[in-house]
């Protein structure tokens, strides 16, 4: 039985190779979600496809089939033996870099069977390791816009060999500012006649069409429209609150939703508000975890990992956790800050109620964002219930309950170990080096004054009777201890006005050439 998100078509319908039916089996899908039974047909024919739809509804497994069975039903060309240097057949762009870990991860379910090999570069983390994965050969790349350029122009791999090309999320591409980046990587490819390009996002803006008539081969726009831009079974409410208000309504609401088998993302608009609810969760005895572009990449995927397992219950983060990201199960999405750009609410909603599940978005509509809430209505086309606060959803939240983010001081404790220990390693008087590798000149150790036991007036003063006569010290020790004078470098005169009988050579003419 088919679920009601789903077509009619099914997949083992499609010309799709025996290899991608396998891995489709394995994972359990049978029918077409809408943008697939639209988009596959035409694109395992060879046309490129920019492609629309809500998120969460397939688009991610419609370009991943479409590609496989173009490199599949098309064998590579033999190479010389010579040429070495890593060709990928297909490069896949992501805009961050959980949706590239994600796309890798889909990839390798549906391409279990089909034997091409998968490779994906990301920054924040394994650097050399993902250069020696890619060096050592790929048919598909999957990646981010940054650390592909980086191994490109060292020319760990080179896109001469590319016969398809993606890109997911085209419009977040814009946002954060990677579409010279991404038409770098383009431009360095064969012509658009000589590849097929597939566009998707959910969003299709009048900038991401341009780029995809300017690098793409007459591409078939198809849209997928619904009655509403949210999805359908997403039950959306706001409560109109105080700023000081919104922290206690907040642990209120997720205590109670914690009673139950709940999973809850709560989404800010900066790091910094991300740290404050983080603190004040995790402080009222909440097990939180936060999600934003100052965490190091390895504990941001281990913190998707532990919340998509469910043993994480809540998930702070910016809009780096709003796009693309496939986490099942999420019953309820909180803004705590409305966004100031209509469509990034659509991505936060589209957290939960996916593939075809229910889920619930609520919003806080306060001092500081509530000249947002209209912007929203209007895009989404619908108003959205606003209720009052209710005192009894207020928790008693004790101000000092916050608490500090342990990783920025664990992070500035070590920096400041690793100074420290550096002027610790390093023995005083001993040789050290400049910035230009040249040994810099260190100040001798003084010699230890002696302790009034054992210096010669002490002992003369105890012992009156063995006081020795005074003796003017050593001459090593006198020179040791003077202090040095500083020489002062005389400037010599030219030779000229000396007068010691040297003549300076007189300067060369050197006539004037027409």
């Amino acid at each position: 039985m088919t679920d009601t998100h789903l077509s009619q078509t099914r997949l083992d319908s499609l010309a799709l190779d025996p290899r991608i039916l396998a891995g489709l089996a394995e994972t359990g899908f049978t029918h077409c979600t809408p943008i697939q039974a639209e988009t596959l047909p035409i694109a395992l024919e060879g046309h490129d496809i920019a492609g629309q739809a809500q998120t969460g509804t397939g688009k991610t497994a419609a370009f991943l089939l479409a590609t496989m069975q173009r490199l599949l039903g098309h064998p590579a060309e033999p190479r010389d033996a010579a040429d070495t240097i890593c060709r990928p057949r297909a490069l896949i762009l992501a805009p961050t870099r959980e949706l590239a870990v994600q796309i890798h991860k889909d990839a390798l379910a549906l391409g279990a069977h089909t034997g091409l090999r998968l490779g994906l570069a990301y920054g924040g983390t394994g650097y050399q390791r993902q250069r020696d994965e890619l060096a050592a050969g790929v048919d598909i790349l999957i990646g981010t816009p940054g650390r592909l350029i980086d191994y490109f122009k060292q020319r760990v791999f080179d896109l001469r060999g590319i016969e398809v090309v993606v890109l997911d999320e085209a419009d977040r591409m814009f946002d954060l500012g990677f579409i010279k980046d991404i038409r770098y990587l383009l431009r360095r490819m064969p012509p658009p006649e000589s590849r097929q390009g597939l566009l998707f996002s959910a969003t299709l803006s009048y900038r991401v069409t341009e780029l995809a008539y300017e690098h793409m081969n007459q591409p078939r726009l198809i849209k997928i429209e619904t009655e509403q831009v949210t999805a359908d079974r997403v039950r959306q409410c706001c409560y109109m609150t105080a700023n000081e208000e919104k922290i206690p309504l907040l642990v209120g609401l997720v205590r109670g939703w914690l009673e139950g088998d709940a999973r809850i993302m709560v989404f800010v608009n900066t790091k910094r508000a991300a740290d404050r609810v983080w603190g004040y969760l995790q402080g009222n005895g909440v097990n939180t975890g936060v999600l934003s572009g100052d965490v190091p990449q390895k504990q941001r995927l281990r913190l998707l990992r532990e919340f998509t397992e469910g043993s994480l219950p809540v998930l702070v983060g910016t809009d780096v956790a709003a796009r693309g990201l496939h986490i099942p199960d999420v019953t309820h999405v909180v803004n705590f800050d409305l966004p100031e750009d209509p469509e990034d609410y659509v991505h936060r909603v589209g957290r939960t109620a996916r593939a075809g599940a229910a889920g619930d978005a609520v919003g806080f509509v306060c001092e500081t964002y509530a000249f947002c809430l209209p912007d929203i209505e209007s895009f989404i086309g619908a108003k959205i219930p606003v209720e009052p606060v209710d005192p009894a959803l207020l928790a008693a939240v004790d101000p000092g309950s916050r608490l500090r983010p342990e990783r920025v001081r664990r992070d500035t404790r070590r920096s400041d170990e690793r100074s420290s220990g550096d002027r610790a390693r390093r023995p005083r008087g001993s040789e050290t080096t400049t910035s230009t590798g040249q040994p810099s000149r260190s100040r001798r150790p003084r010699p230890a004054k002696p302790s009034p036991a054992e210096s010669p007036a002490s002992a003369a003063s105890t012992d009156p009777a063995a006081a020795p006569a005074p003796q003017s010290p050593a001459p090593e020790l006198a020179v040791t201890e003077a202090p040095r004078k500083k020489r002062r470098r005389r400037r010599r005169k030219p030779a000229a006005n000396r007068g010691d009988g040297v003549q300076s050579p007189r300067p060369v003419e050197v006539e004037p050439v027409d």
